[in-house]
């Protein structure tokens, strides 16, 4: 999934706000800067970001985690056919899962001062994993290569290659985060045509295997351009528990665990849905996840262009509701041009879900310096919304052998995360409309 997933696998991600505070430059960072690094980091630190400019805005170019549709849909009625959707969505939700949760982990790594070993670890696990993938027959294989391996390398690039964006950045840092974390979105244009279009002519293997070769000229682009401005001055903690004391942080947290168990349902299941209800034929189908996140692409960027200025909490609630509101009336689409309005809708207002998480706990953090421990706290909880949502949503559609149930969870829990936004935004800066939050 994904996100991304991250370029396609690197653009979305955690935002560790706490990497651009004044910084020292003890010994540990020796092994990963030049000889002149230290000199050179305490210069930049200085001088303050340049926000914008060609090297600031050469640090957002970049999803194999937002193409794992076309996977789903694929394994359904190819070698994992014998598997029922839920089993299948397992390899996604993992996927995903481990995307955020090592994520988190990884962030005290990155404040050490690892950034480049991360980064190349990282797109090493996912190449591989991609590879190896492209040799499997069994479920058990497709979940150590596609769910284990590639979900480790995404979560080890994810803080990096997002976390490095704040540095370079201060008035514009929710646009420069948005645009970044559309290469997650192009990834899952990309990836799904080459895979259905090559498939039937060179076969699975070989159609996986050029994913991973696109994967990793994508990858040694964000290697080659990625450099550290700014080191932070002291480590990471992994948890500040009193922040869920602070009713606003608490109730945004909350909100995206039930967001993610929403969001990636129609994600995953979009193709499947349209082609086993004969709304399109089975070529349309497979475009549906591309059409999605073609729209996706401007729900990254185009909301966190105005959430610069309205505050990103204001323009969550709004995506949150239409998001819902579209789930919700997928329950009575059953033609072509309803289902694919429905994709693009969607898109565009799931892409702030991605974009627009790292501006917002910002806002609702007291210090930069307590921002990347709130991101890894959040993203955690988000990570286990991740990994059971696609899943429980296959299983209920194994058991009723009908499409509502699914549908109706998923608005359901977009529902209550609209709420949830709503009581963190009134907690954050009260019942003024006006009021940027």
């Amino acid at each position: 999934m994904i996100e991304n997933e991250i370029g396609e696998i690197g653009a979305e991600g955690e935002s560790e706000r706490s990497s651009g505070s004044p910084v020292s430059t003890p010994d540990v960072f020796a092994n990963d800067l030049p000889e002149t690094g230290s000199e050179k980091v305490i210069a930049a630190e200085a001088e303050g970001p340049p926000n914008g400019g060609l090297n600031a805005w050469s640090q957002v170019v970049g999803g194999l985690i937002n193409a794992f549709g076309v996977y789903q849909t694929y394994y359904e009625i190819g070698f994992l056919s014998n598997q029922s959707p839920s089993n299948i969505s397992w390899i996604g939700s993992i996927q995903a899962f481990l995307l955020l949760i090592v994520g988190a982990v990884t962030g005290p790594l990155y404040d050490a001062g690892y950034f480049y070993y991360l980064i190349g670890t990282g797109s090493f696990l996912v190449v591989f994993g991609i590879m190896m993938t492209s040799l499997c027959t069994e479920y058990w294989q497709v979940m150590l290569a596609q769910a284990v391996c590639t979900g480790l390398g995404c979560g080890c690039i994810f803080v990096p290659c997002v976390a490095i964006i704040p540095q370079y950045f201060s008035t514009r840092k929710a646009l420069a985060t948005g645009v970044a974390a559309s290469g997650s979105s192009l990834g899952g244009i990309i990836y799904p045509i080459v895979f259905y279009t090559l498939q039937p002519q060179i076969g699975f293997a070989w159609a996986t295997r050029v994913l991973g070769f696109i994967s990793l000229a994508t990858l040694s682009i964000s290697l080659s351009l990625m450099r550290i401005r700014v080191l932070p001055k002291q480590k990471r903690a992994f948890l500040e528990l009193g922040a869920f004391k602070e009713p606003a942080y608490a109730f945004f947290s909350a909100c995206f665990f039930f967001a993610y168990i929403g969001l990636y349902t129609p994600i995953y299941y979009v193709q499947t849905y349209a082609i086993m209800k004969h709304i399109t034929s089975t070529n349309l189908g497979f475009y549906m996840l591309p059409i999605l996140n073609a729209a996706s692409v401007f729900g990254r960027v185009v909301p966190n262009f105005f959430a610069d200025k309205t505050g990103p909490l204001n323009m969550l609630i709004p995506c949150c509701f239409a998001a819902c509101v579209l789930v919700y009336g997928w329950i009575g689409i059953e033609d072509t041009a309803g289902i694919i309005v429905f994709a693009l809708l969607f898109g565009f207002f799931s892409g702030t879900f991605v974009s627009l998480p790292p501006t917002a706990i910002v806002t609702l953090s007291p210090h930069l310096g307590l921002v990347g421990t709130r991101m890894g706290m959040t993203f955690t909880i988000a990570s286990f919304g991740l990994l059971v949502g696609t899943p429980v949503s296959g299983a209920i559609l194994d058991s009723t052998g009908k499409w509502i149930g699914l549908q109706a969870m998923a608005g359901s829990t977009l529902c209550i995360a609209t709420a949830l936004l709503l009581a963190a935004r009134i907690y954050k800066a009260g019942v003024k409309i006006k009021a940027k939050a």
